[in-house]
């Protein structure tokens, strides 16, 4: 799974991406397109359990989850007609799970921005405009194909129509479409299509240096607009990030220190993108390593052993499973298993976010 990074050009698109990429590219420079193919990378997803359960089954090596992300080139308005990069930034997106849109909600005479004037707000409605025409149009051009084919009493067909006609008249009213609720077989349509609007978004507003935990109006007008929408907002300061991520450890500390922050901010940012995807981890723990592993949300068992190794799901026999707070009280594997708090699941389990796990297989 992967996330895909937009926004206007000159909101910090490529700073962020560096920083939360541990990135050594310079920072982007101060027009429009410097992002023309989108650049890729691999961020971990801090997560302080994995400490936790090295304190009591110290191993060789600690592996994190990770999620890989893209940056994309900067949108205009008109990008849907072919303005700006045009058809390429679109099917750039058409290619991501999710969208993470970074939103400018900092003033900087030395940066221009590309409307004039700072106003998160109207940045987030050029995207989703340009998203919502760009939709209507792959919605347009698959009904006819669509209709001709449920003309011969094709059933999928069919409901395929009814997908595209929904659809169609939800973004027609200006609304995304994750908005729409759809049935598992509706759902794959739609995924077929490539419909952005449909795709997961997470919002992260790009603050001043003086501002990093988001209490500024701009920050403010965006989570009211969040909040409307039901999606998640993240406040990060990408130059700071980007400054923090060239200091050694000992440095980084002290500059986080300096501004009241326990950890950087992509912290945050990789956790909710995390969350986005509709994502979650388990764990697998020994002497050799512990490490977390990304799964689905109603991912089962089988499917969780199926991303170690595929044989482990065609051979799934049973899971046995403990929490951490397990592990926090009774210390050992061997006590938990004592204290009969080791569960044995099979194949009809669905695995919980944060299940320690041993899976047995053919």
């Amino acid at each position: 799974m992967e996330a895909g990074i937009v926004g206007l050009p000159n909101v910090g698109k490529s700073t962020l991406f560096n920083a939360l990429t541990c990135s050594e590219a310079a920072q982007s420079a101060n027009y429009p397109f410097c992002t023309i193919e989108p650049n890729e990378g691999i961020v971990s997803v801090p997560d302080s359990r994995l400490e936790t359960i090295t304190k009591y089954i110290p191993p060789q090596k600690v592996i994190p989850a990770f999620l890989k992300l893209v940056d994309i080139a900067g949108i205009v308005e008109g990008a849907s007609k072919g303005e700006g990069l045009g058809n390429k930034f679109l099917s750039h997106i058409r290619e991501v799970d999710a969208i993470l849109q970074v939103v400018r909600c900092f003033e900087d005479e030395d940066v221009t921005h590309v409307t004039g004037d700072v106003n998160p707000i109207s940045d987030i409605e050029v995207v989703e405009t340009e998203l919502l025409l760009a939709d209507l149009e792959t919605l347009s051009n698959a009904l006819p194909k669509s209709e001709r084919a449920a003309r011969g009493g094709d059933k999928e067909a069919q409901l395929r129509v009814d997908v595209i006609k929904r659809c169609s008249a939800h973004a027609n009213e200006e609304h995304p479409l994750r908005t729409l609720d759809f049935t598992e077989d509706e759902a794959k349509i739609v995924r077929g299509l490539g419909l952005m609007t449909a795709k997961p978004i997470l919002y992260i507003a790009n603050v001043d240096e003086d501002d990093v935990s988001g209490e500024s109006v701009h920050v403010q007008k965006v989570r009211e607009h969040v909040a409307r929408v039901g999606a998640e907002v993240v406040p990060v300061c990408a130059k700071f990030e980007a400054e923090l991520a060239e200091l050694d450890e000992a440095d980084r500390a002290e500059m986080l220190e300096s501004v009241g922050l326990e950890e950087p901010a992509l912290g945050s940012v990789a956790r909710a993108t995390y969350r986005t995807l509709g994502l979650q981890s388990y764990f697998t723990a020994g002497e050799k390593e512990v490490r977390a592993w990304t799964v689905p949300v109603g991912a089962t068992a089988p499917q969780g052993a199926g991303v170690i190794h595929t044989d482990f799901e065609k051979g799934f026999i049973r899971c046995e499973i403990y929490s951490l707070d397990d592990l926090i009280e009774y210390k050992t594997e061997k006590d938990i298993r004592s204290a009969g708090k080791l569960r044995v699941e099979g194949k009809e389990y669905v695995m919980q976010d944060g299940d320690i796990c041993h899976f047995l297989f053919n």
